[in-house]
């Protein structure tokens, strides 16, 4: 039965309940059955590896006459050079619009926009990307594309300094927007403000990169032993893996990329406040570090997460914001990350004759941890919550492709999707107890304030004391000129 199918039921039950007086109380709601899940086994991508390392996943799906497909290759901006931070963001824009040797970008995107395709690149922490999007009866055009770009991309000049007119025109603008300086100010007290994690783009790092560097980088990290590929649609499967092999089976290995070492360094606990007198409301973050997705508690911190932060059953919500009125917005939790340690944090936005008192809103919350321990309708509530909605965020062969390839990239179990569902369903009221202590301390937290402290309703200091965070944008380098970065607004 489709989703619209049951929502039409649904209603047409709600109408006879309505019109039939008692009805409802003769069979109240909690007598109806409620099936045990079904099994969760999805449609698997057919792997392949290639001779040289290149692994592909192969992910058929008739449903509709597209074709999809990424490529992720390992290398992203946690390796760029200090003095170069932006250097992806910038690689992944020109390898795009630079186009390849035998066509600009200018001219593939006219040869896609009439077909109605995408060939697109992009840039992470630990990878870039290409992907493509197309009709089936379009594929073989649009691939040819797309693994020329892979294999033989231009960097052409013009469309460097492009890329670099608009990364200045973002930094410009980067403390224009409260929760956005939020986060990124809270990443740096979570890893340091040094880690790779954490670092942003500066006129000067942005300036700095060459068309040398773009070239360098794609020698350094482009080689298909470090590339995964994922192709979803309506295909057939050998065809398409011959293909593929045709394409891409002739390239030689190189070098294995490596990760680099990085070290996270959390703010020491305290009040940092960043001023911003624009501004009616206060963003509020508690901070730590959190923990990685392979780690055994991976489970009891979903479920802790629901329970205390997750959705409007929480007891965040429930508190902060539907009882006591004094945020508009609450949320976070123990964060995890496949492969380095997620950011442990409780936010809110809140009103900024309310700031003070939302911290201490949240504190006491976290004490209630203790006082009022999380109870076993809670954790049924919040394992019915996660269970119910897990189906969803895998209904479709792209959705458990995308997942599949994140697998292996991060060196997780083929089977890490399936083993979730069994988890959660495993995780008890005592396994969520065990964690609390372990890694929630309102003690060992940051706390981050952006906002205006003319309005707060009491000094920052009355809870402790307060370290300015200077946010001010650093100007450009003078051999940039006066037109080349424009100086934006200033926090």
């Amino acid at each position: 039965m489709t989703t619209s199918a049951i929502t039409k039921l649904s209603c047409f039950a709600a109408l006879i309940v309505a019109l039939t007086p008692g009805l409802a109380a003769q069979e109240p709601w909690t007598k109806i059955p409620v099936p045990q899940l079904p099994a969760f086994h999805p449609q698997e991508p057919k792997r392949i590896a290639l001779p040289n390392g290149m692994i592909i996943f192969l992910q058929e799906d008739h449903e509709l006459p597209t074709i999809d497909g990424t490529a992720r290759i390992r290398g992203g901006a946690r390796s760029e050079p200090t003095a170069k931070v932006g250097l992806t963001g910038l690689y992944s824009e020109v390898w795009r619009t630079g186009g390849t040797k035998a066509e600009t970008g200018d001219q593939l995107d006219d040869f896609l926009e009439i077909r109605a395709a995408k060939v697109e690149t992009g840039a992470n922490d630990d990878s870039t990307t290409i992907s493509l999007s197309c009709l089936k009866d379009n594929f073989n055009d649009v691939f040819k594309i797309f693994s020329e770009l892979l294999r033989s991309p231009e960097f052409r000049e013009e469309k460097l300094d492009l890329a670099k007119r608009e990364a200045f025109d973002t930094i410009s603008r980067r403390n224009d927007d409260i929760s956005q300086i939020a986060h990124r100010e809270a990443i740096k007290l979570a890893y340091g403000a040094n880690n790779p994690y954490a670092r942003t783009p500066e006129y000067a790092t942005i300036s700095a990169v060459t068309r040398q560097d773009l070239v360098d980088w794609r020698r350094n990290y482009v080689h298909p032993n470090d590339i995964i590929v994922g192709i979803v649609g309506d295909f057939d499967s050998a065809q398409m893996e011959s293909t593929l092999r045709k394409a891409f089976g002739d390239w030689q290995k190189g070098p294995a990329a490596k990760a680099p070492e990085i070290r996270f360094e959390p703010a020491k606990p305290g009040y940092y406040l960043i001023k911003k007198k624009d501004v009616n409301q206060s963003n509020v973050r508690l901070i730590g570090l959190g923990t990685t997705r392979n780690n055994p508690d991976y489970y009891p911190i979903e479920v802790f997460n629901e329970v205390f932060t997750g959705g409007f059953a929480s007891r965040l919500v429930q508190s902060l914001r539907t009882a006591q009125g004094l945020a508009y917005s609450v949320g976070g939790g123990i964060g995890t990350r496949f492969d380095h340690p997620g950011i442990e944090q409780f936010a809110l936005g809140t009103k900024s004759n309310t700031t003070v008192e939302s911290i201490q809103g949240l504190y006491a919350q976290i004490d209630e941890l203790k006082s009022k321990p999380i109870t076993d309708a809670e954790i049924t509530r919040a394992k019915d919550s996660i269970l119910n909605a897990f189906v969803f965020n895998f209904d479709t062969p792209d959705k458990v492709l995308r997942e599949r390839m994140a697998y292996e990239f991060y060196g997780y179990p083929p089977d890490f999707l399936e083993r979730y569902r069994v988890g959660i369903e495993k995780v008890t009221t005592a396994d969520v107890a065990r964690i609390i202590p372990k890694y929630v301390h309102k003690d060992q937290l940051a706390v981050l304030v952006v906002g205006n402290p003319a309005d707060f309703d009491k000094p920052l200091s009355s809870l402790g004391s307060v370290k300015d965070i200077d946010i001010t944008i650093p100007p450009p380098p003078a051999q940039m000129g006066e037109a080349a970065a424009p100086t934006g607004k200033q926090p």
